[in-house]
């Protein structure tokens, strides 16, 4: 499955890909996008676990970017 997700308060490049980096080790986690300018996450993930996969995924970024709503 692969969906776009808005993400706020990515305030520098460097910051968008040091989550991606971190997003992208995951397990599950087929692959992850990061995009400052339109300030968009996307993620590709296992259809089975998808719910799971994103509830870590929110919990790393709220941990990274203190602030940041994925929504």
């Amino acid at each position: 499955m692969k969906k776009t997700y808005s993400i706020s308060d990515l305030d520098c490049i460097v910051c968008s890909q040091n989550l991606e980096s971190k997003l992208s080790t995951i397990t599950g986690v087929k692959s992850v996008q990061v995009n400052f300018f339109l300030q968009q996450l996307t993620l590709e993930a296992d259809d089975a676990e998808f719910g799971a996969i994103l509830k870590r995924v929110r919990r790393v970024v709220d941990h990274t970017i203190p602030g940041a709503v994925l929504s």
